[in-house]
């Protein structure tokens, strides 16, 4: 079988290295397919490649930018049951989830469709005596990122069309689990009328993320996954002179107060904990009912829906919840839940001895509810990536918001009630950078950005909307002043005579 190679100038590249990864099928655990892992020389010439095209592409009106993505958002329309096939095989997830996981990204790639409207710059005149002063925003340069295996599709799709609208080039390096979707929507982006160079794809590991840290031409990196590679990441990236915005780990917090709509509220949990195998950062993994009585109506409820959640691969159309993404995953899962047990807490509902004909050497794990989960335990510290969720109980609605502020994490949160005062005053309070009321996953719409706080982001710029537009762009503001007067003579004398 021929490995996965690269993406450069608009067509494939099997780069120079002979180091190969396995891509596999979490639903099987076989061995579907081969990935070439880049070398720093690799990295080097796609990175060389990207700068060459710099220039030009900069140089590119806004507007005849704009009709590229125009292009772009219309060919992913037209082939979004392809690609959601690709993405699943490889990752596992169900083709509605990766089917939804899509159009979010196409929603950033309409908002990079107003690029020329977003880099309008500001003009003030008579600063001082015939003196104007003006800004406008120009791209940084060589731009690259470097993204997760549960959004091979959407998460690139966050940076690169802002990105490139702004009048960057762009080097990404996918994950290594799931490349065949970044693959083929590069060929689509190719084919709407991208300058060659412009935006290429490098396949690879560690090896290649420090080739890309370390390259001098490479002026800005994007990450999103966890915070201890983040935290490498930005430290090594801005070390080395360089732009870093990195969005990592998570522990979601949902409230729920006495008076929310328990129907809604279990709605809301099945798909943000369990949606996507619970593999996402925005993933609601703790339940914090307000009140003994709150709680228990909560685990009642909740219980037989976990139950019954049809567990298959992506292939069978009922699916609910897939396998997680690989062995490692798998067995770190399980030993989480083996510590959570051990620890203390009530596993309400064990999903670790899911067993389907035919798929036995997949990674599937089945819905777990852990009740009675306290703050000091490994279960509710840690970012589980996985179809767990832990009920906290609180007392009083002050100890589950100052329960959230404590926690080392700030990426996503929410509260579920019908009193307009205490949601008001929750998001005010919390020291999150995405909350909703009433609504489980708040990631925000591509015109809005993306980035939580504390060690959910390290770097000054959330993602997409207007931050990604100052993070792909440089400030740069002039100010002119003209000789006073205005000149006389034949050049703007317009009766043909002389002045008068």
């Amino acid at each position: 079988m021929s490995p996965i190679g690269h993406f450069m100038s608009n067509k494939p590249w099997p780069g120079t290295s002979d180091r190969i990864g396995e891509i596999r099928n979490p639903a099987t655990g076989t061995v579907t397919g081969q990935v070439s892992l880049a070398s720093k020389a690799d990295v080097d010439a796609v990175v060389e490649t990207a700068a060459k095209a710099l220039p030009g592409w900069a140089a590119t009106p806004p507007a005849k930018r704009a009709t590229v993505m125009f292009e772009f958002r219309d060919l992913l329309k037209q082939h979004t049951d392809e690609l959601a096939k690709l993405l699943s095989a490889e990752h596992g997830k169900t083709l509605p989830d990766a089917k939804g996981e899509i159009a979010r990204g196409i929603e950033v790639v309409e908002f990079a469709c107003g690029i020329p409207q977003l880099l309008k710059g500001e003009y003030s005149e008579a600063v001082a005596q015939n003196v104007d002063s003006f800004s406008v925003r120009q791209p940084v340069g060589v731009v690259a990122g470097i993204t997760p295996f549960n959004f091979p599709a959407m998460v690139p799709l966050w940076m690169y069309p802002v990105a490139i609208a702004c009048g960057n080039t762009f080097v990404l390096k996918p994950s290594e689990k799931d490349p065949s979707v970044v693959m083929r929507i590069a060929e689509l982006l190719a084919e709407a009328g991208l300058p060659e160079g412009v935006f290429n794809v490098v396949n690879g590991d560690k090896e290649a993320v420090d080739a890309l840290l370390d390259n001098p031409t490479v002026e800005a990196v994007s990450f999103v996954g966890s915070t201890p590679i983040g935290h490498y990441i930005y430290s090594r990236g801005t070390a080395n002179g360089k732009r870093v915005q990195a969005l990592c780990g998570a522990k979601n917090h949902m409230v729920i107060m006495p008076d929310a709509d328990m129907d809604q509220v279990v709605d809301a949990l099945i798909g943000s904990a369990y949606g996507s195998a619970g593999e996402r950062c925005m993933a609601v993994s703790v339940a914090v009912p307000v009140g003994e009585e709150t709680a228990d109506r909560l685990v009642e409820a909740l219980e037989p829906r976990i139950r019954a959640l049809k567990i298959a691969p992506y292939t069978d159309p009922e699916s609910e919840l897939g396998p997680v993404i690989s062995k490692q995953s798998y067995d770190k899962i399980h030993n989480l839940i083996a510590d959570g047990i051990e620890q203390g807490a009530n596993l309400v509902v064990d999903g670790r001895d899911i067993t389907l004909q035919g798929y036995e050497e997949g990674y599937f794990i089945g819905g777990c509810l852990f009740d009675n989960v306290t703050t000091d335990m490994s279960i509710y510290k840690e970012e589980i990536f996985g179809p767990v969720l832990s009920v906290v109980r609180s007392g009083d609605y002050d100890t589950a918001v100052q329960m959230i502020n404590d926690h080392e994490y700030g990426n996503g949160t929410a509260i579920f009630t019908r009193d307009g005062d205490a949601a008001r005053d929750f998001w005010a309070r919390v020291r999150i950078g995405m909350v909703g009321v009433n609504v489980p996953i708040p990631v925000p719409v591509a015109y809005h950005s993306f980035g939580g706080w504390k060690r959910s982001l390290f770097g000054d710029h959330h993602i997409h909307g207007m931050e990604g537009v100052r993070f792909y762009t440089r400030l740069k503001t002039m100010t002119t002043r003209w000789p006073s007067g205005i000149r006389t003579g034949a050049e703007f004398n317009f009766t043909g005579g002389k002045d008068v």
